[in-house]
């Protein structure tokens, strides 16, 4: 299998669908329109292919000089714990390995922390920060 890690250039609405049903993202399924809207302003999307199937994105937000923040990273899940989210994470980071600083918040499981701690990302509260979100 050779995946291939792109800019993600025209939003097609049936496979980004897939993609967030996959691993039940339910808020983004049920307004698709904000969905597309929320690509459309993205500072970056990337896409991981295997041949011609979407099989992961990650999409960021941000001045891609001061902050980037990692808003989505998906996998679909027959895909997923083989390196595609790396190469992902990877590919953002080296785009803008400039950045001062780079965020993305993500559930508060064991997995998710021993993933994003193996790609170089810090949990908060190892540096003395807090976050904040208003939902």
């Amino acid at each position: 299998m050779d995946i291939v890690i792109s800019e993600y250039k025209e939003y097609n609405h049936n496979e980004i669908i897939n993609l967030y049903k996959s691993v039940e993202w339910t808020n983004y399924v049920q307004h698709p329109e904000r969905l597309k809207e929320g690509y459309k302003n993205s500072l970056c999307v990337l896409a991981a292919y295997n041949n011609t199937e979407l099989v992961g994105i990650l999409r960021a937000v941000g001045d891609g000089a001061t902050i980037l923040f990692i808003q989505d990273i998906i996998v679909l899940p027959k895909y997923q714990n083989i390196g595609i989210g790396t190469k992902l994470i990877k590919s953002a980071m080296e785009k803008y390995k400039d950045v001062y600083q780079i965020e993305l918040l993500t559930d508060d499981t064991k997995k998710t922390i021993a993933f994003y701690k193996s790609v170089g990302f810090t949990p908060t509260k190892e540096i003395g920060a807090l976050s904040f979100i208003r939902m």
